[in-house]
C-alpha cells in the first residue's frame, strides 16, 4: 500500500470520526431537549400568566376572609379583590406590550377572571348580601355568552366585546368591593366626613351590572345571529344555480 493510499484512508477515518462525534452530540441535544421542559409549562414562568395565576392561588384566602364576616377581615378581602383586579389589567398590559400572548394565558386570564368573581358572588349570596336570583342571571349570562363565543369560533366567526359588555363588568367588579366592605364606613370627602353604606352600594352597582348584563348578553345574541345570516347569504349566493 503505497503513501497515496494511506493517507487518503487516514483522512477518511478522521472524517468518519469527526461525523461520529457530531452525531452524538446532536442526539445528546435531542435527549437534554427532550426531557426539559414544555413549551407550555415554559409559558407558565412569564410575569402576565404568573399574575394570572396569582388570582387564582388568592382565591382560597378570599373565601376565609369574607367567611366570617368579620369588619376588618372584610375590608382586606375587598383590598384582595381589588388588587386581582388591577392584576387583571396588568397582566395583559404587559402581555400585548411585550408580546408574550400564550396559549396558556388565552385560557388561564379569563378562567381566572371568573372563578375569582364567582367565588365573590357566591360569598356574598351566602352573607345574604345580595340576593341569589342575581347571582343566577349574571352567572347564566356569562355560561350563555362564552357558548355563543366558543360556537362562533368554531366557524370562524369573532364576537367582538360590546360597550354595554364594558360597563358590567366595570360595575360588578366595583360592586362587589363595596359588597365586600358592607358595613357603614365614614369617608372624607375634603372638609366634609360621610358615613357611606357600602352594601346599600354594592346592592346598586350589581343592578345595575345585571341589567347591563342582560343588554350585553341581547347583543352578543343580535351579533351572533347577523353573523349566521350573512354566511348562509353569502354561501346560497356561491352555489351553483341549480337548473
Amino acid at each position: 500500500m503505497d503513501k497515496e493510499t494511506k493517507r487518503k484512508l487516514k483522512a477518511e477515518t478522521k472524517l468518519k470520526r469527526k461525523e461520529e462525534k457530531l452525531r452524538r452530540r446532536d442526539e445528546k441535544r435531542a435527549r437534554k431537549a427532550a426531557l426539559g421542559p414544555s413549551p407550555l409549562l415554559k409559558e407558565f414562568w412569564n410575569l402576565p400568566n404568573m399574575l394570572t395565576m396569582g388570582r387564582i392561588v388568592v382565591i382560597p384566602v378570599f373565601v376565609w376572609l369574607t367567611y366570617d364576616a368579620d369588619p376588618m377581615y372584610s375590608l382586606w378581602a375587598a383590598a384582595l379583590f381589588t388588587l386581582a383586579a388591577v392584576t387583571d389589567v396588568i397582566d395583559g398590559f404587559l402581555a400585548r406590550r411585550w408580546n408574550m400572548i400564550t396559549t396558556v394565558g388565552k385560557l388561564l386570564d379569563p378562567l381566572a377572571d371568573k372563578l375569582i368573581v364567582m367565588a365573590a358572588m357566591v360569598m356574598m349570596t351566602r352573607l345574604g348580601r345580595i340576593p341569589a336570583w342575581v347571582v343566577i342571571v349574571l352567572l347564566s349570562r356569562e355560561l350563555i355568552v362564552s357558548g355563543l363565543r366558543q360556537i362562533a369560533a368554531s366557524e370562524g366567526m369573532v364576537i367582538a366585546a360590546a360597550q354595554e359588555g364594558k360597563w358590567k363588568t366595570s360595575l360588578q367588579l366595583t360592586g362587589i368591593i363595596a359588597l365586600c366592605i358592607h358595613f357603614i364606613h365614614p369617608v372624607h370627602f375634603g372638609p366634609f366626613v360621610v358615613n357611606c353604606d357600602f352594601n346599600v352600594i354594592g346592592k346598586i352597582l350589581l343592578y345595575l351590572s345585571t341589567a347591563f348584563s342582560v343588554w350585553s348578553a341581547g347583543g352578543y345574541f343580535r351579533a351572533f345571529l347577523a353573523m349566521v345570516s350573512k354566511r348562509g347569504a353569502v354561501r346560497a349566493s356561491d352555489s351553483p344555480a341549480s337548473g
